[in-house]
């Protein structure tokens, strides 16, 4: 039996929710992110309206002021925005136990067996009525198309695909609309002279896989709408990470030390909280030019206390050159987890 994906996306969660819950907001271009635009902050989410000056996800707040000073800069509010996903995860699972979540704000479900597409228009109904904010939703047979189908007429989208007419679908459409395909991958395509799907569609299987190895056959399947993987619902988190912006810039190892011990206290946390140890600890460095840098060490025995992934954290630090560089950013993320349940053998060291 053919699976019936549904992807639903939210339409710029964060701003939304603001919005929804502000009526003065409504029609403005609204920044989540920092209600201080000259703080060294970033952008979460921009509404619609903000979107239209060039304000994207990730931008810091200084450069979204420059493009849009009439904006209003409001704070992340994770609180109220976990709230809001909740109640509408509680309206998925009233269709479907199989939900994958990959955010707040978007989630696959299976829905085989019965019409994917009335369900979709039934959940996007369900949640402009009882949330009160609009969704994109993709349907299809599979996890990729799907996800491309919510992003095709957003906001407030509703796309099918269906099985017969995938490539034809895929076809015109720009050869980075294929997961994966980032602006490095997409020029060294265009280089080859590959700037749609289609023109990817047209090429042999072989020498796809000789040019891109295993990531080739990849391109080969999902240029022609070809995904198999299934809908999981208990997705295992791949890393946990705190991360902080100085609100100036930074040159004094003693004050990157101490964001160290922080996160390490604040991850070892987490980490206990969720059952979880992990093996492998990066480090992210981002100077005050904006190059951005990591180091990763992994070790033997997996660890949540904090005392030893600060010791980690620190071995990760003496291997960046500081070299007096202003530091703008640092981070630290733990992965590679043992999860409950698994089997572990101790080191001998």
């Amino acid at each position: 039996m053919d699976r019936s994906i549904i992807h639903v996306d939210m339409d710029a969660f964060y701003a939304a929710i603001e919005q929804r819950d502000n009526p003065s907001l409504r029609g403005k271009p609204v920044v989540v992110g920092g209600s201080n635009p000259h703080s060294r902050g970033v952008v979460s989410t921009a509404s619609y309206e903000a979107r239209a000056y060039g304000i994207r996800s990730a931008m810091p707040l200084k450069q979204a002021y420059l493009r849009c000073p009439h904006a209003v800069f409001l704070p992340v509010n994770m609180t109220k925005y976990k709230e809001v996903s909740a109640q509408i995860h509680r309206i998925f699972r009233r269709y479907t136990s199989l939900i994958e979540p990959l955010s707040l704000d978007e989630a696959f479900l299976d829905v085989t067996g019965a019409d994917a597409g009335a369900l979709g228009r039934e959940i996007k109904d369900r949640i402009k009525k009882e949330v009160g904010l609009t969704a994109s939703v993709g349907v299809s047979h599979n996890k990729f198309l799907a996800k491309l189908a919510s992003d095709m007429e957003k906001p407030d989208g509703f796309t099918v695909i269906p099985r017969e007419h995938v490539e034809a679908f895929l076809a015109p459409l720009p050869v980075n609309r294929i997961w994966g395909v980032g602006p490095r991958t997409q020029e060294y395509l265009n280089e080859l002279g590959i700037f749609t799907i289609g023109d990817l569609q047209r090429l042999d299987r072989a020498f796809l896989v000789k040019t891109f190895g295993k990531w080739g056959d990849e391109l080969y399947l999902l240029a022609r709408g070809i995904d198999d993987r299934p809908v999981k619902p208990s997705r295992k988190p791949k890393s946990l990470g705190e991360e902080v912006t100085f609100p100036r810039d930074v040159e004094e190892p003693e004050k990157l030390k101490a964001s160290l011990a922080e996160f390490a206290r604040t991850l070892g946390q987490r980490l206990k909280k969720r059952g979880l140890a992990g093996r492998t600890v990066t480090l992210k460095i981002r100077y005050h030019d904006f190059v951005t840098i990591t180091r990763s060490l992994t070790f033997p025995d997996p660890t949540d206390q904090p005392e030893e992934l600060y010791r980690r954290a620190l071995l990760l630090l003496k291997k960046v050159e500081l070299d007096r560089r202003k530091i703008r950013l640092i981070g630290l993320a733990v992965s590679n987890f043992l999860y409950p349940g698994e089997p572990y053998q101790l080191s001998l060291w």
